[in-house]
Parts: C-alpha cells; structure tokens; sequence
C-alpha cells in the first residue's frame, strides 16, 4: 500500500498544549514541519459539539490527540464526532491517540447490576470509524481485549526511570520502590527493574468505595526514600494516608510517580500539604492552574514518546521498542542526563 506523504495531527479541545508539544517534536524528528489539521471544534448554545475540517484529509493517515478527561463526557464526544467527520470526509486511516483512557476504572462487573462502561466506550469508538488506538498506561491492561481493533500501550515507567536516575543519582542505593496497592504491584515491579531497586507494597482493605479502613506497609522502608508509583491520582487522599505510614515507618522520604495526574476536588490542597517530597506526574491530562503552581508537583512530558510512537505507526514499525531504554534515552536527550 502507497503510504501518504506525512502523518496528519488533529486535536480536540482536551489538551492543547500536548498536541502541539507533538506537533513540534514529530518536526524536529522528521526536518519537515508537522503542524495540527486546520479545524474547528466548538458547541452550540445548547453544548452540542460540532466539528468542521478545513484542510482535504482524503486517503490520509490521521491521527486524533484527545485524551478523554475531566469533563469526560464533553471529550469523549468530540473525539467520536472528529473521527465521524474524518471518516465521512474519506480519510485513509483514522488512529485516536488517546494519552489519558477515561471511564478505564470501570472495566468489570464488580456489583450486580452495573455496567462494564470501558467495553461500551471501545464499542463507541469503533463505530465512529476508529482503526486504532494509541494510549499510555490503561488502569486496566486487560481493556486491550475489549478492541477488536490495534491498540498500542504506552507506558510511563521508561520516562520515569529516566527521571529518577537523574534526580536520585547520587542516591540509587537508598531507593525503595511502593505500590500503593496489591494490584499494582506488576506495574511498580517493573519501575523497580528498570532502575534496580527493591520493592515493598501498602496493602489497604476498603469498607467502601472511596474509603480506606486499614493500611499495611509491607517489607521495610526504613532509612529508605520511597517512590510511590500508580496509573493514576484522583482525590489523593489514600496516597497521602500512604506517605504518612510510610513516614511512620521509618522512611527517610517519599516522592510518587504518577501516570496520570487527575487531581479533582481537594487534591490539589492534599498533595501540597501533605509529607510527600515531590509528586511527579505526566502531562497526558492538561494540569491546571492550581497544579502548576503547587510547590511539590512536577510535570514530565510525554511528547518525545507520543511523537514518535506516532512515527513508528505511520512508518509500520515497532512501536514496543520505545520500551527500551537506549531507544527512549535519545528521544529524551537534553531533558535527562544519560551518563
């Protein structure tokens, strides 16, 4: 098949700044300048969402960035409506690459009489023409299975390894890796890999959704600096329980890594005046205001890999070899150090 002569970038309303972060480092890696489809995406006086592409996209290879955060519901239907008119407008392929998956905490039946919300948005999105979906750290892996389409995983251990080596270089020895639960111990075993550290885990037992009643830390943490690590930070109050326990026993300090800062409600105002050194997250959600100038949250971007996960889908080529290390270290040069 004749590939198109360039990947063409469209964005909705979500999260700007990250769309064009991609549309710059898909130029730099290219030497051919790479800007976003000229469109509009605006709402009626009742908030319906209409879209208009004003550039001929016939037979080309699209690729929509819109991550499907808060408001959800607003993102999802301009995501399902841009691929509509993409799709009646004879594009060649359409991929949705969709850095933060919303409505993933809902990926199982775990009462009677609830739904499996994450399998009904992967029927929605391929019904709106979708062919393929780019994301980074599903909250449930298995939401894979629900496409009957590509679906490439991203994930942001690679990243954050390379900023831990960085930030903690002169203290790998003392480096402990948490998961915050059981369930993410898969996720937290692979940082701890990656940067050659030990692994301890909080268990914590609920009474109720939203509600913690006991945590237990296990392995020792003493004289350790902790790095808490998680798809996701929502309201923060059980990750800030977890840094005060940990601090109970014995850790020197805890910083967390986050996939994805969500941060609703109090978040925010927890998280700046919690013990927690540092949290750093990634910019697949576009942070607030708040966010921005809170004193312990750091941001690490996400473009280098987007752009050129984007490039290895265009080109047919490996996109799971951006899990490797020397292969992301040089798309991150001048970000981290790689002595």
């Amino acid at each position: 098949m004749p590939q198109p002569n360039a990947p063409k970038l469209i964005a909705g309303n979500a999260n700007p700044p990250l769309a064009n972060a991609i549309a710059r480092r898909m130029t730099m890696h290219r030497g051919v300048h790479t800007g976003l489809v000229d469109a509009r995406v605006e709402r009626f006086n009742d908030g319906e969402i209409f879209v208009e592409v004003f550039e001929n996209v016939r037979g080309e290879d699209m690729f929509i960035i819109q991550p499907t955060s808060n408001p959800a519901n607003d993102n999802l239907m301009e995501l399902l409506i841009i691929s509509d008119a993409l799709r009646r407008s004879s594009a060649g392929r359409i991929t949705a690459v969709i850095p933060y998956f919303g409505y993933a905490r809902q990926d199982r039946r775990t009462k009677a009489r609830t739904p499996i919300s994450a399998k009904l948005v992967a029927n929605m999105l391929v019904g709106a023409g979708i062919e393929r979906v780019l994301t980074m750290d599903l909250h449930a892996t298995q939401i894979q299975g629900f496409f009957d389409i590509p679906v490439d995983n991203l994930y942001a251990a690679p990243i954050f390894a390379l900023d831990i080596k960085t930030q903690f270089k002169d203290n790998l020895d003392e480096l402990m890796v948490v998961s915050p639960d059981v369930g993410g111990v898969s996720r937290a075993r692979e940082l701890a890999k990656r940067i050659g550290c030990p692994l301890s885990i909080v268990d914590k037992r609920r009474e109720r959704a939203g509600e913690v009643a006991e945590m237990t830390v296990i392995g020792s943490v003493k004289d350790k600096i902790c790095l808490i690590v998680d798809d996701m930070c929502d309201t923060a109050g059980t990750l800030c329980k977890a840094v005060d326990l940990l601090i109970e026993h014995g850790a020197k300090e805890v910083h967390s890594y986050i996939s994805h800062g969500v941060l609703s409600g109090p978040a925010v105002g927890r998280v700046t005046a919690s013990q927690m050194k540092s949290l750093v997250i990634t910019d697949t959600i576009a942070p607030t205001q708040a966010v921005l100038d809170a004193p312990n949250i750091r941001i690490v971007p996400t473009a280098p890999i987007f752009a050129q996960a984007i490039l290895n889908t265009w080109n047919g080529t490996s996109v799971s070899s951006l899990f490797d290390l020397d292969t992301l270290g040089p798309i991150y040069e001048g970000l981290y150090s790689q002595d």
